[in-house]
């Protein structure tokens, strides 16, 4: 797997900014590794529309420019990684 060339600090439940629980999508050529430690996060993707439950077990990949939100489900503990290519591939 790559490195990550950068990292989020890590979010809560309570602390998940309101720009990850809206739309938002990566820029061109930067991929998202979405890692929960603790508890549960849905993903929703928006293009194509399909929606992931992420687990400590069970990352989640975003890929360039894919336009998503995020919501919380209960306590959870969660950190986004970005790369500059496919971190799954």
């Amino acid at each position: 797997m790559p490195t990550p060339y950068r990292s989020t600090p890590m979010f809560d439940e309570t602390t998940l900014p309101a720009a990850f629980r809206a739309e938002h999508r990566t820029k061109a050529g930067v991929w998202g590794l979405v890692r929960v430690l603790e508890g549960q996060l849905k993903l929703t993707y928006l293009e194509p529309r399909s929606e992931k439950i992420v687990t400590a077990t069970t990352p989640a990949i975003i890929y360039p420019e894919q336009p998503h939100f995020a919501e919380p489900l209960g306590p959870m503990r969660m950190q986004v990684d970005f790369y500059h290519e496919d971190p799954g591939g």
